[in-house]
């Protein structure tokens, strides 16, 4: 008797081999560039936020008593 052999080939009727994706970045060093630039982009709005003139003062609320004023000494 012959004997039947018990190692099935994969058939690969239309599954074809895709070529490995190129990364833009390199998958290891994502989370790093990711970090740069969050951190970059607060620094700039930080920096922006800081740097603006102070806005002009308005009227003060009503029964409002300023703290360095004369009044009553």
């Amino acid at each position: 008797m012959a004997k039947k052999s018990s190692v099935q080939k994969e058939r690969k009727i239309g599954k074809q081999q895709q070529p490995p994706k190129k990364h833009l970045i390199d998958p290891k060093h994502k989370n790093t560039f990711w970090t740069i630039v969050i951190l970059i982009v607060l620094t700039v709005f930080f920096i922006i936020n800081n740097t603006r003139d102070e806005p002009e003062e308005g009227p003060y609320p009503p029964n409002y008593v300023p703290k360095n004023s004369l009044q009553g000494e």
